[in-house]
């Protein structure tokens, strides 16, 4: 169901399946991106046939998003996911699946809200904040950080890094893929989700 929001002083567009509860999967896309990029993809179709429930969102920083108004600075926009979380699925903590800048906006989420577990692409600015980086070590969920063996935007070895800092994290590197390794190798990333939420979900 695709749907527009008005939650936290934003008004913005989501598509969504309530499915019959259990953990919900929350996306969030990358800077140039909108909530249609996880459509392209068929990962919302994947889950919808599972009767996984999950929330795509047009986010407030993305530059191209159905959201208003806009805004880049990280509090406003883990409030706004963290509402819209709330009014879709209650209390219930999400699996997060994140894209770049998503993916800087799912960790510092993840700093400061419960999460069932992450599956990260190429996060950018993952060690920007010294106060973000020092509560990676409190992460008790499963990880799974996605690289593209060809992005030249995030480096191998600051992701290696990353998942050297997160107890339950491992590093999936897609061959032949760029910054955007989940449009590059869809189905790899739609098999890894699946994996990741049944970890993060037993």
């Amino acid at each position: 169901m695709k749907k527009t929001l008005n939650i936290a002083g934003y008004k913005c567009s989501a598509i969504y399946n309530k499915a019959e509860g259990g953990t919900p999967i929350v996306f969030l896309h990358g800077l140039s991106y909108t909530v249609e990029v996880w459509q392209r993809i068929k990962v919302l179709d994947v889950l919808a046939e599972k009767k996984i429930p999950f929330l795509a969102l047009d986010m407030p920083y993305g530059a191209k998003s159905e959201c208003t108004p806009k805004t880049q600075e990280v509090q406003p926009n883990v409030d706004f996911v963290a509402a819209a979380t709330k009014r879709l699925f209650g209390d219930e903590a999400p699996v997060l699946a994140a894209a770049s800048f998503g993916g800087y906006i799912a960790l510092n989420y993840a700093a400061t809200h419960p999460v069932k577990g992450m599956l990260l692409v190429s996060p950018a600015y993952a060690f920007e904040s010294l106060e973000l980086s020092q509560k990676y070590a409190d992460f008790q969920f499963p990880v799974r950080v996605i690289w593209g063996s060809n992005d030249t935007v995030i480096s191998g070895e600051e992701m290696r890094t990353l998942v050297d800092k997160l107890q339950s994290a491992k590093l999936l590197v897609y061959k032949d893929a760029a910054h955007s390794a989940y449009q590059d190798q869809p189905e790899w990333f739609r098999t890894d989700l699946l994996k990741l939420y049944v970890n993060a979900t037993v």
